[in-house]
């Protein structure tokens, strides 16, 4: 249930391992605002770098910092191999800002404002692109709209970008490159004489929706259903195992599984919701690790730190989710819907993967102890009194 990053690599994983398996996904999750490095990971285990590799997602790392949509600088090590890891933030002298006209996702003067702080010279130049007309007068300019263009006109972008170009170092530009085709951003690289580096924007993450695409073609060619544009909406469930899942989409059928793995996100995916009472897992109505006093689930300072993005459900030791105390037996949460409840996999995409690979290794263990027979963990089967 949740086909982002955590849903991915545990559809991935189990199906690498001959498992049958089923992905229940709204469409949109937290890939969609991706910055394209992988939070709380320094280096890909092996594990990890086989996976990305086999999905044709290409990484690297460094300790380092990477530049922000606006202007600002922050840690990070593992990254899309797109994105420009340096070694401090001052990483040239002179800098040429490209934006296209009429794209206001990307703010080139909060980026040169900021680089001008580390002591980089920087120049703002604007591309009016012809190809990007229909695009504008429907008023579409996003970043994927632009993207689906971008990767057809590359070579007219490097080559405007050429003549623009006069003694800078480095040319930033907005990450709207390489949606369908990974090889157009290291193009541009060959193309241009100078350091090219590529900026987020504005969600969506063009970075973000292209590993969510590659992530999903390889998990169906290893023979996983993917039913998108769906939502689990409750599951059925009796002394302490869940039988199956009923969907939006599906009507009269349910999901069957040995297993099932929650991966919905939380309170920004909307794995978990709240009102003025109480903060909820909609699906399995599972324990939630919160205070109850409501007082307590914000910080009256805006800009402070907000106690309810670290709320999630809780789980025991394999990740079991808890429910009225009780630890499900063959349910597993996974990823953001953790919180901060398990600090010890990470955060963000770290903890996604992490989480993923933990609750694999459960079910794998789970199967080779009792000595089962390879099954066939999903169903559709006529709806029917549980």
């Amino acid at each position: 249930m949740g086909g982002g990053l955590a849903g991915m690599v545990a559809g991935i994983a189990l199906q690498q391992a001959g498992k049958n398996t089923a992905i229940v996904s709204t469409g949109q999750n937290a890939l969609h605002f991706f910055s394209g490095s992988f939070e709380s990971l320094h280096a890909p285990s092996e594990r990890l770098a086989e996976l990305f590799s086999a999905a044709g997602i290409r990484v690297h790392y460094r300790d380092g910092v990477r530049l922000m949509p606006l202007g600002t600088f922050k840690d990070a090590a593992l990254s899309l191999d797109d994105i420009d890891l340096f070694p401090s933030p001052k990483f040239g002298k002179r800098v040429l800002i490209v934006n296209f006209l009429g794209y206001h996702d990307f703010f080139s003067s909060f980026i040169a404002e900021g680089l001008e702080k580390q002591g980089m010279e920087c120049r703002i130049r604007f591309l009016n692109l012809q190809e990007l007309d229909k695009t504008k007068a429907h008023g579409e300019m996003r970043s994927v709209q632009i993207a689906r263009s971008m990767d057809r006109i590359w070579e007219k972008v490097a080559q405007e970008i050429r003549l623009l170009l006069k003694d800078e170092d480095t040319v930033i530009l907005p990450q709207v490159f390489g949606l369908s085709d990974t090889t157009v951003p290291g193009r541009i690289r060959q193309a241009i004489p100078a350091r090219v580096v590529f900026v987020g924007t504005m969600p969506p993450s063009v970075p973000g929706i292209r590993t969510q695409m590659l992530l999903r073609k390889r998990y169906q060619l290893l023979g996983g259903t993917f039913l998108m544009g769906d939502e689990a909406i409750r599951a059925h469930e009796h002394e302490g195992v869940v039988h199956s899942i009923a969907t939006q989409n599906l009507d009269a059928h349910y999901l069957e599984a040995d297993n099932f793995i929650l991966a919905t996100g939380g309170l920004f995916s909307k794995g978990l919701r709240s009102n003025p009472f109480q903060i909820k897992e909609p699906i399995l109505n599972l324990d939630i690790d919160c205070p109850e006093d409501r007082n307590n689930w914000y910080n009256p300072s805006f800009a402070g730190e907000q106690p309810y993005m670290g709320y999630g459900v809780k789980t025991d030791a394999q990740l079991h989710a808890v429910k009225d105390g009780i630890a499900l037996k063959n349910v597993y949460a996974i990823g953001s819907i953790l919180g901060n409840t398990r600090p010890e996999l990470g955060s963000g995409a770290g903890l996604a993967i992490g989480s993923a690979f933990a609750a694999v290794d459960q079910i794998l263990r789970c199967t080779q102890n009792d000595n089962e027979e390879p099954a066939t963990p999903v169903i559709l089967s006529e709806a029917k009194n549980l």
